[in-house]
């Protein structure tokens, strides 16, 4: 078996590939959510794993809202390396460190703000029959909306609709993205506010001078989110003009589709721009004591 270290800088670019080539559903963004899960906020504890001969990689991080969980961030094996054990072998060194954190509880499961995916995709099914494998229970499931950004993304009478209750919406440039944040960790938590610091775009709704909901996208390239409304704008549809406002800048970016991650409303994702619920994931978790 090959030995396994802490991943250092040099290593990024040979990571970047070996995700890219493990994680054929992600190919693409592979490199980038690598650089991502590489520049976690500040206060996370995480650590980087990886075989000595770079054929195989894992993430893992503590919560910080819970310091007794644990995450496996991402695992990848470059595919003329699987079934040899390196992902095993990643994964009970990852344990090992997530004790010696005080972890009691590990997952398989997104650690907020700064994911991967909220689990394992069920496409990826060998990383789930290896979690199984290792005595991880599956706890949860989580699903990811597809929008498909060619569908009508108007908001001309829905602004004019909000404008005559005297609410207006716009684009936070970087004089008005500290304030957007403040509402965000005033109505919501620290986690949005860094996902919302991270995105490309974001839009809010205003009246009187106050903050009535936001959207943002981009904190990954191809997602949406997050977006909320005070509950005082609940009601009016400022979450469909700032959804669609959001979706039409990541059109305009030179995207075909978005995906919305972890969600909860399905209801209103569909209604508002026809988006569908496609990918679907498992989150999983294993007693450590």
């Amino acid at each position: 078996m090959r030995a396994i270290r802490g991943a250092t800088a040099a290593d990024a670019a040979a990571i970047g590939e070996v995700a890219g080539a493990a994680l054929v559903l992600d190919a693409a963004e592979a490199p980038r959510l690598v650089a991502r899960l590489s520049d976690p906020p500040p206060e996370r504890r995480w650590t980087a794993l990886v075989t000595d001969d770079l054929d195989a990689v894992l993430f893992a991080s503590v919560s910080a809202r819970d310091g007794s969980a644990g995450h496996i961030d991402l695992l990848a094996v470059r595919p003329g390396a699987q079934g040899e054990g390196r992902g095993r072998a990643l994964v009970a060194a990852a344990e090992e460190w997530l004790r010696a954190e005080g972890v009691t509880e590990a997952r398989f499961a997104g650690n907020p703000p700064c994911y991967a995916w909220p689990g394992i995709d069920v496409r990826y099914t060998a990383a789930a029959c290896l979690a199984e494998s290792l005595g991880y229970e599956r706890y949860n499931v989580a699903w990811n909306m597809t929008a498909d950004l060619s569908a009508d993304l108007s908001t001309e009478a829905d602004l004019l609709r909000l404008a005559d209750k005297g609410v207006t919406v716009h684009a936070a440039g970087p004089g008005e993205r500290a304030a957007v944040l403040d509402f965000v960790r005033e109505h919501w938590n620290d986690n949005w506010a860094w996902e919302a610091a991270q995105a490309s775009g974001c839009h809010y709704a205003s009246r009187d001078g106050q903050i009535l909901g936001f959207a943002a996208w981009g904190s990954r390239p191809a997602w949406f989110g997050p977006m909320g409304t005070a509950p005082a704008a609940r009601g009016l549809g400022v979450g469909r003009v700032l959804l669609r406002r959001c979706l039409a800048e990541q059109r305009e970016a030179g995207l075909a589709s978005a995906q919305i991650s972890w969600v909860g409303p399905l209801g209103f994702y569909s209604r508002a721009v026809g988006a569908h619920a496609e990918r679907v994931f498992w989150l999983y978790r294993r007693d450590l004591r």
